[in-house]
């Protein structure tokens, strides 16, 4: 997912956090042993990746990716030997049945990448779901965390040129989270069960990507021509 819409969701909701609660009472910089800031940093990548959340839902990506993969291995396998064995037909059968069992065998194709292609969609739509619920959920997390600062205002690092470091909360709010959130896996949340690979639906057996989330279904074969 492009970083436009999580950034701007995960700072309009620390900021809200920050708005709604009570302003925080000047505190020396030198009683905090840091640089009393407005605005504060944060790496969006690095705090998902480094919570016990963000780990966890990692593996699940990953189960459901290789699930998929292996799935797709076994579609294209099992599709190749339907054309090897429509191929061998061709000299024993009467042209017209063998055209209409060459049509159904490309319409079959057709159908399993268009199923498959719906398939990615979903766990596409898997993995946002959990970012986005992980950004949600950590809102008033890093609202407080803004708050405990001293400052107003959340800015992705990577859009920071130059700061001084201890205005940086990714590490604090990676403790923070893992503090009061866990895991997440014991929350009621439907992104938050393991996250599972889609059915496609396919009779048989169901196409996968190939080598990750993106797998190759044989190209429909030409031999009614």
């Amino acid at each position: 997912m492009g970083v436009s819409r999580l950034t701007l969701q995960l700072l309009g909701l620390a900021l809200a956090a920050v708005l709604s609660g009570a302003a925080p009472a000047p505190v020396p910089a030198q009683g905090l042993g840091r640089v009393i800031s407005p605005i504060v940093t944060l790496d969006r990548d690095r705090l998902f990746a480094g919570t016990l959340y963000g780990q966890r839902v990692n593996r699940e990506l990953e189960a459901a990716s290789n699930a998929m993969a292996a799935e797709t291995r076994k579609i294209e396998a099992a599709l190749e030997e339907e054309e090897r064995q429509l191929t061998e037909q061709r000299q024993t059968l009467d042209p017209a049945a063998f055209r209409d069992l060459a049509q159904a065998f490309d319409e079959k194709v057709q159908a399993l990448r268009a199923e498959r292609e719906t398939a990615q969609a979903n766990l596409r739509r898997q993995i946002e779901d959990a970012q986005t619920a992980f950004f949600e959920r950590i809102g008033p997390i890093l609202g407080a965390l803004v708050r405990e600062r001293g400052a107003v205002m959340i800015l992705d690092r990577r859009a920071i040129l130059l700061t001084a470091a201890d205005v940086d909360i990714t590490e604090a709010a990676i403790a923070r989270i893992d503090a009061t959130l866990g895991d997440g896996g014991a929350q009621d949340s439907a992104v938050d069960s393991p996250l599972s690979v889609p059915d496609a639906g396919a009779p048989e057996t169901t196409p996968a990507p190939g080598d990750g989330a993106e797998g190759a279904i044989p190209p429909a074969t030409n031999s009614g021509n």
